[in-house]
C-alpha cells in the first residue's frame, strides 16, 4: 500500500508542476503579440471556414483555461482571455478547439469513441469508488465469496470505463493540436515565433491529459489488486 502512495503522490507532483508549468506557458506566450491582429474568435471563424465548416458556432464562455468544443450543439466555447486576444496563446486554443470541430465533422473514430462514452461515464464516476470501497468493507464482514467482492467488482469496471476514457482522450487531444498547428502553419497565419509559442503551449496542455491518464491507470490497477490480489 505504501508504494501505490507514492506512486499517487509521484503523480499528483508531476501534475501540479505540469499545471504551473502550462499556466506560466500560457501567461508567457499571451505577451506574444501576432503580427495579423487577428483575435482568437476571428481565428476560429477562418479556421472553420477553411475547413467548410459553417454550422459551427463561436461563443465566449465565462472562466480561464474554459475553452472547449461541445459536439451536441456544435459550438466553439472560448474563455474570455481567448475569444477576444490577439496574442499567440490565443490562436493556439481557438485553432485547437476548431481542430475538434474538424474532428467531428470528419467522423474522427477517437473522437467518436469518447462522445460515446461521456454519457456512461458520468454515471459509473460518481459511484466507481463508492461501490469499491463499500465492497471492501463489506466483503470484509461477509467474506471473500459474499455479495462484496461483486459489489466491488462492479466499481472496479466502473472506473475501467474512466480509465478508458482517459486513454481515448489522449489522441483527440493531441490530434487537435496537430490539425490546429498545422493549420497555422499552411495558411501562413503565425510567424515562426508565433508558431513555436503555440507549439509549446499545446504540448505543455497535452501533458496535463497525459498525466491524469496515467493516475487514472494507477488507482486503477491499485484496487484491482486489493480486490482480487489475494483471491487464488
Amino acid at each position: 500500500m505504501m508504494g501505490f502512495y507514492i506512486l499517487i503522490g509521484a503523480i499528483s507532483v508531476v501534475s501540479w508542476l505540469i499545471s504551473n508549468k502550462l499556466k506560466s506557458k500560457f501567461k508567457e506566450y499571451s505577451k506574444l503579440s501576432l503580427r495579423n491582429g487577428m483575435s482568437g474568435a476571428e481565428i476560429a471563424q477562418k479556421m472553420l471556414a477553411d475547413n467548410g465548416i459553417f454550422d459551427v458556432k463561436v461563443i465566449s464562455t465565462p472562466g480561464r483555461l474554459t475553452d472547449h468544443y461541445n459536439p451536441t450543439d456544435k459550438t466553439v466555447n472560448l474563455s474570455e482571455s481567448v475569444y477576444s486576444q490577439r496574442n499567440a496563446a490565443a490562436a493556439a486554443v481557438a485553432a485547437h478547439e476548431v481542430g475538434h470541430a474538424v474532428q467531428h465533422a470528419k467522423a474522427y473514430s477517437y473522437l467518436t469513441m469518447r462522445s460515446k462514452l461521456v454519457p456512461v461515464v458520468s454515471v459509473t464516476s460518481k459511484f466507481s469508488q463508492w461501490l469499491v470501497i463499500g465492497g471492501i468493507i463489506l466483503g470484509a464482514a461477509s467474506g471473500s465469496t459474499g455479495i462484496g467482492l461483486y459489489i466491488a467488482i462492479a466499481g472496479l469496471i466502473f472506473m475501467g470505463f474512466a480509465t478508458l476514457f482517459s486513454f481515448i482522450t489522449l489522441p483527440v487531444e493531441y490530434d487537435a493540436s496537430n490539425r490546429a498547428l498545422a493549420w497555422l502553419q499552411n495558411k501562413n497565419m503565425v510567424s515562426q515565433q508565433e508558431l513555436a509559442g503555440a507549439k509549446d503551449a499545446l504540448k505543455w496542455a497535452a501533458r496535463t491529459y497525459l498525466v491524469a491518464a496515467l493516475g487514472s491507470l494507477a488507482s486503477l490497477l491499485y484496487w484491482g489488486f486489493q480486490i482480487l490480489g489475494g483471491r487464488d
